[in-house]
């Protein structure tokens, strides 16, 4: 029962991404080839949407759910590791058509090749781990 608020808003969100087509891989390719504005305008909406939550989360110094400070740190100020670790991402993205919350519905909606990308992904975030002391960050 602790966990059933996170599996429902879960369910929920990849309901919303189904109906919205955002986890459809011809949704990401007419992006990729700048055929369609549907996707940027839902990773659009996406960014202005949270852009105004944690303007007002700083505004009116709103707590957790647990009564906590919410503490929103700043950002580094470093342009490299947004320039690769973007690149890298997109990549990974637009080979395998879904960026990492979707992999999960995709498997969901059977879609079970995504088995495949999502052992690809861990071993990416297992490689992550293992060199992440050696690189610049």
């Amino acid at each position: 029962m602790k966990y059933l608020k996170f599996i429902l808003t879960g369910i929920l969100f990849g309901i919303v991404l189904v109906k919205s087509e955002a986890v459809s891989w011809y949704r990401i390719y007419e992006m990729f080839h700048f055929d369609s504005f549907h996707m940027y305008g839902i990773i659009g909406s996406a960014v202005f949407t949270g852009i105004l939550l944690l303007q007002f989360v700083k505004a009116k110094n709103l707590n957790s759910i647990e009564g906590k400070p919410i503490n929103i740190p700043n950002k580094a100020r470093s342009v490299t590791r947004y320039l690769v670790g973007g690149s890298i991402f997109g990549l990974g993205w637009a080979l395998a058509g879904a960026c990492p919350g979707p992999m999960y519905i995709l498997l969901g909606t059977g879609v079970f090749s995504m088995l495949i990308v999502i052992a690809a992904a861990m071993l990416g975030t297992f490689v992550y781990g293992v060199i992440s002391d050696k690189i610049p960050h």
